[in-house]
């Protein structure tokens, strides 16, 4: 994708975050936004500041676990921008804990929102894009820890490699039809993910069931916290030149190497 200009991006998460961050990077761009988040006040306010700013841009509140929401999303999108050339499938959750320890309201919310909505995503916007035969982008958010799993993290890692896969099979699947496809794989970016229980459903356990790391725990985690403006930059450039994967942070390149060694070395004991 050559530019931005006048192009429709739809934005899941898109209130706050690197959803927001990526909104505002597409707006100076030219871009016109369709905003969905579940939180309605902060996309209400994202809303009103883009407004002021004069980008066109149009919010839903929307729940990616919800199938139904996400066709109301994809027909107002294709309504108010005439078609959609962008999609980022961005919201995403986190529950942590050992995997051993996650419960079965752990693992449904964690998989309704971090692979049902992208799934979602999916099979109700690129049908519709490759019929309006104007070629786009879909991105998605996953994770380092798609690549490398973390430890406290195992609902979460399981989610996010099905995400990778996800963008690594619709690449293959929809290169024919001009729509280039990349996967953010963040490290720890300045974002709300560590708080996202407070968006948890009552019936999944609500506000109160998830954990979130102490003080000597983030201490203790690898890899800079970095902004969102430098991340929202870096996805621009990556569909500028349809790059499959984006990442972030130079210093995971190494815990990726050591994983990869060791697929690689098991190899030798194959048949």
């Amino acid at each position: 994708m050559d530019n931005f200009l006048d192009k429709v991006a739809v934005i899941t998460g898109g209130a706050s975050g690197i959803g927001l961050a990526v909104a505002e990077a597409l707006a100076a761009e030219g871009a016109r936004l369709v905003l969905a988040d579940i939180e309605q006040a902060a996309l209400d306010d994202a809303v009103a500041s883009f407004e002021e700013a004069g980008v066109a841009v149009t919010g839903m509140r929307t729940d990616v676990s919800s199938r139904e929401d996400i066709v109301a999303l994809a027909d107002h999108a294709f309504d108010v921008g005439g078609g959609v050339d962008i999609v980022f499938n961005n919201a995403g959750v986190a529950v942590f804990g050992a995997i051993q320890d996650m419960t079965q309201q752990d693992w449904a919310w964690t998989m309704n929102v971090n692979v049902w909505g992208p799934i979602h995503g999916i099979e109700v916007f690129v049908p519709r894009m490759i019929e309006q035969g104007r070629g786009g982008h879909v991105l998605f958010t996953a994770s380092f820890a798609g690549l490398v799993a973390n430890r406290e993290l195992g609902a979460y890692n399981v989610s996010k490699a099905a995400v990778v896969a996800m963008a690594e099979s619709l690449r293959k699947d929809v290169r024919e039809h001009n729509i280039g496809v990349s996967v953010l794989c963040p490290m720890r970016v300045q974002s709300n993910i560590d708080l996202s229980a407070r968006n948890r459903p009552d019936e999944l356990g609500g506000s109160a069931a998830n954990r979130t790391y102490t003080a000597e725990e983030l201490e203790a985690l690898d890899g800079r916290l970095i902004d969102t403006a430098p991340v929202a930059a870096l996805v621009l450039d990556a569909m500028r030149r349809n790059d499959l994967y984006i990442h972030t942070h130079q210093e995971a390149a190494t815990y990726f190497q050591r994983r990869a060694d060791r697929i690689s070395d098991a190899f030798k004991h194959a048949l």
